[in-house]
């Protein structure tokens, strides 16, 4: 069988989508007699007629409806593929959850502009509940309970995912004294990152398991929760790596050792491409990423000397997840 004539089915979609010969024609810049001609073309070729004609009329006869439907979906994925073609010659995608994108990469992503002035990012979300479209995506910051696997990606551990309770040195103050109890905590009002579950794991590690975890106001993005903990409206469930910056500032105050591991860490995850260059510019990012987190961590070591911590158990089962969890949008 001969190739379909590809001009005579696009010129057929335009009508079929338009619902006239006219419309079809100034959409595609052309005559209406050259429409016409187009269609009695793809007619000739399929060996029927696509529409059922009356006069100056024509309506499409339903196997004319089908072809149109199944036209429209195919050249949409055509334009799609072809987006894709253009954004990855163009630029390295980079997607992150908002807390790595806010409190990490964001803060450092112009040192690696500055080293590699050739390779132009595109920083997007992931957002929490949606899989990644790796077909548009090359790279991913994701916050996951054990190793993300994907098809055709690679997963890298990053940071850890450690938790602990912080708040403003300005609501500390309120107390009048560093919290010595669980209640001490609980005085200076909790703050929940998706749900209360978080701190009634914390708490069931501690004294104070007979009170109550669920009061407080509940943020669904870990940037609104750490917006709220800097303004001193409480005190929040953090991951260490996302507040570490604030921590050193003094914007924010560790007021427990006790840690809490639920299982879940950053990763940086990588798919695979056709494209040599966005390969190579892709290991450039990972490179300069683990060098990052590899400085931040001996300073962090050589700052804050390791040290003996109770961990809250988090009474959960390892298992994949989403990139994201709740809170971490």
């Amino acid at each position: 069988m001969t190739t379909p004539p590809l001009n005579a089915l696009r010129t057929f979609e335009a009508v079929a989508r338009l619902g006239s010969f006219r419309a079809a024609a100034d959409v595609l810049c052309v005559t209406q007699s050259a429409v016409s001609h187009q269609i009695r073309n793809l007619e000739g070729w399929l060996g029927k007629p696509l529409f059922e004609r009356e006069g100056n009329r024509t309506q499409l006869l339903p196997h004319g409806a089908e072809l149109a439907r199944n036209l429209a979906t195919s050249l949409a994925e055509i334009e799609a593929a072809c987006a894709r073609t253009r954004n990855t010659s163009q630029a390295l995608v980079i997607a992150a959850i908002p807390s790595i994108a806010m409190c990490w990469l964001i803060p450092r992503l112009s040192r690696f502009r500055a080293a590699n002035p050739m390779i132009e990012t595109r920083i997007v979300y992931a957002i929490h509940g949606q899989d990644i479209n790796f077909h548009d995506v090359h790279l991913a910051f994701v916050f996951s309970r054990g190793t993300p696997t994907v098809p055709n990606v690679k997963s890298q551990f990053f940071l850890g995912g450690q938790s602990a309770p912080v708040c403003s040195p300005t609501l500390l103050q309120a107390l009048g004294r560093k919290p010595e109890t669980d209640a001490d905590i609980l005085q200076l009002g909790l703050l929940h990152d998706g749900d209360p579950s978080g701190w009634r794991r914390w708490l069931e590690g501690g004294d104070a398991r007979d009170q109550t975890a669920d009061i407080g106001p509940t943020f669904e993005d870990f940037n609104l929760l750490r917006a709220a903990a800097l303004s001193g409206q409480g005190v929040a469930l953090c991951p260490l790596a996302m507040v570490r910056s604030d921590l050193e500032a003094g914007s924010l105050v560790q007021i427990s050792d006790r840690i809490m591991t639920h299982g879940s860490d950053y990763f940086l995850l990588s798919a695979a491409s056709a494209n040599p260059q966005i390969v190579r510019q892709a290991q450039v990012f990972q490179d300069w990423a683990m060098a990052e987190r590899g400085i931040e961590l001996a300073v962090q070591e050589r700052s804050h000397p390791a040290h003996k911590s109770q961990t809250a158990k988090s009474g959960e089962s390892p298992e994949r997840i989403a990139c994201t969890m709740p809170g971490e949008l």
